[in-house]
């Protein structure tokens, strides 16, 4: 049973005053704030900022690598926590697209006509999301995974590749929520962003880690931390990754796109918006 019309329009409200406000905000500044705090190496900064943000999230440690509080150098550290040996398998079958993270599916489906789908009414273009045309993934599948503040903040890759560029691209830092998904136009497009490009032996795969307010910084395994970003910058690499393997973690965290060329991967048709995922599982199946 749907919402009433008059609770639609003012959680509608609710959403656009919440995005306006951001707009006034200094978002960068806040989000360099929050990263010399979670840097902080000083004992009840650090002892404070790891108990208050486990308890008011309710993150589960027993699946980390290390599951003290007390055993984290910095919140940093523990928000980035590593996981214990076997907390996720990949997933068995060598042509499964292996879900990069931990999180919630936003949306998955097909790039139609160049577009995706952001929420319910809204979509915005693949050629905004990567700062140029792609005409090649037009018509091929798409997933949009958001990564809660309590799920694990490392990125894995899907599929086996070589990295051959990253771009960077500058923008604002919006939070990334549902009330934004529906209010922001164009959210991810506007966001800062990395767009990592891979080639494999299923076509062209893109993994796009996108910034939002309060991210201190993206950080990837080939150049550690990465942002903020002050102009677009394109990167040629030449580097090999097997599935699975990490390639990225969120300094506090955003959200992951991840896309395929037309008829090289078919998703699961389980996954919906809302669907709670994690790293390792298979998302579907490459072709």
């Amino acid at each position: 049973m749907g919402q009433p019309r008059g609770h639609a329009h003012r959680d509608r409200r609710v959403s656009d005053a919440f995005a306006a406000l951001q707009r006034l905000l200094p978002q960068h500044g806040l989000s360099r704030l929050a990263g010399k705090l979670a840097q902080s190496q000083t004992h009840w900064v650090r002892r404070a900022l790891i108990r208050s943000f486990a308890h008011a999230y309710s993150v589960d440690l027993s699946e980390a690598a290390s599951p003290r509080p007390d055993d984290y150098a910095s919140f940093n550290d523990f928000f980035t926590r590593a996981l214990a040996e076997g907390a996720r398998p990949i997933a068995s079958d060598p042509n499964a697209i292996v879900c990069p993270t931990d999180g919630t599916v936003s949306q998955a489906g097909i790039i139609k006509a160049g577009n995706l789908l952001q929420a319910k009414g809204r979509t915005y273009t693949l050629a905004s999301l990567l700062g140029d045309a792609h005409p090649r993934f037009h018509d091929g599948a798409f997933v949009t995974i958001y990564l809660a503040p309590r799920d694990y903040h490392r990125v894995h890759l899907p599929v086996s590749g070589k990295l051959v560029g990253a771009t960077a691209i500058p923008g604002e830092l919006f939070s990334v929520n549902a009330r934004t998904e529906a209010s922001v136009q164009s959210l991810f497009a506007r966001n800062e962003r990395l767009v990592c490009q891979f080639e494999t032996a299923h076509g062209t795969v893109l993994v796009v880690l996108v910034g939002a307010l309060i991210v201190a910084s993206i950080e990837t395994v080939w150049d550690g931390p990465a942002s903020p970003y002050q102009r677009r910058v394109h990167t040629p690499y030449s580097a090999d990754y097997q599935r699975g393997e990490e390639i990225g973690r969120f300094l506090l965290g955003s959200t992951v796109i991840v896309c395929f060329e037309p008829g090289r991967a078919t998703l699961d048709e389980a996954l919906r918006s809302g669907t709670a995922v994690r790293m390792g599982q298979a998302l579907g199946t490459l072709i």
